[in-house]
């Protein structure tokens, strides 16, 4: 019993510093882990972040941090730790190539919801679809089209490729083109058009509308019409306007041409 304890003796004199020390920064380590986490997981929500992407990454930094702190405490107690930091940045340079798509459309999902050119209920026109935003997720974005398809795309093909937003703004520019013949009487068509205009609630006085002549087309002459509304109303607007100077124009007698065909025939000579 005398040489175990003078065994242990010596055993703790030579390593209890080194144990004791390596109990020391795991425990510190550890409570340092957790103040980081709620420290980076404050600054996301202060960045307005999505909750789901900020936890995940909270969770991330706190496993590398004790990932680091693991590391310290074995090599206070004397463990060759450099062979292991090799192995464990080879696994994961090994784990990100053959994640790399994955890895790809999560940081895209990350700048999406950090910096927001899209969000839930916009209607868009993004990775070569359109459709209004339903849920924003950390891989892909779900997309219902106005024929009620759903449609799930990947963020980087989101992030990488040009994002047209059509909700961001309040107001929104009706662009339509109308023809008259060249017989027609212009100043007349223009007022009939802006008459048209002024008799819908839903189109704006500030922006006022453009209503001007914008091109001597073969079988007409061709007017832009240009009314400013809100979101909400493009396509009700857009589609009232069309049939009301249609039927408007007939009423008045101002032609709507159509591409025609005039064939001559010529009697032949004997």
């Amino acid at each position: 019993m005398e040489k175990i304890w003078d065994t242990i003796y010596n055993w703790a004199v030579t390593y209890g510093l080194d144990i004791l020390g390596a109990i020391v920064i795991l425990v510190v380590g550890k409570i340092a882990a957790v103040w980081i986490k709620k420290i980076s997981e404050k600054l996301f929500a202060k960045s307005k972040m999505d909750v789901t992407v900020s936890k995940f990454l909270g969770n991330i930094i706190y496993g590398l941090a004790i990932t680091f702190v693991v590391i310290m405490a074995l090599s206070k107690l004397g463990v060759e730790t450099s062979s292991m930091v090799a192995i464990l940045g080879a696994a994961g340079l090994a784990i990100g190539f053959a994640l790399q798509n994955s890895l790809s459309n999560f940081a895209a999902g990350v700048m999406l919801l950090v910096f927001r050119p899209i969000r839930v209920g916009d209607f868009v026109e993004a990775g070569g679809v359109s459709g209004i935003v339903e849920e924003i997720h950390i891989f892909t974005t779900k997309l219902k089209t106005p024929d009620n398809k759903v449609i799930f795309v990947p963020n980087s093909k989101i992030a990488g490729d040009t994002i047209t937003n059509y909700s961001l703004e309040d107001k929104r520019r009706v662009d339509m083109t109308f023809g008259i013949g060249y017989t027609d009487d212009i100043e007349k068509a223009k007022s009939i058009i802006y008459r048209v205009l002024s008799e819908d609630d839903r189109i704006l006085k500030d922006p006022a509308p453009q209503v001007a002549v914008s091109e001597l087309a073969d079988s007409s002459v061709n007017f832009v019409v240009r009314p400013w509304v809100m979101k909400n109303d493009y396509w009700g607007v857009y589609f009232d306007t069309t049939e009301k100077i249609k039927k408007t124009f007939d009423a008045e007698g101002i032609s709507i041409p159509f591409p025609q065909t005039d064939v001559h025939l010529y009697q032949a000579q004997n």
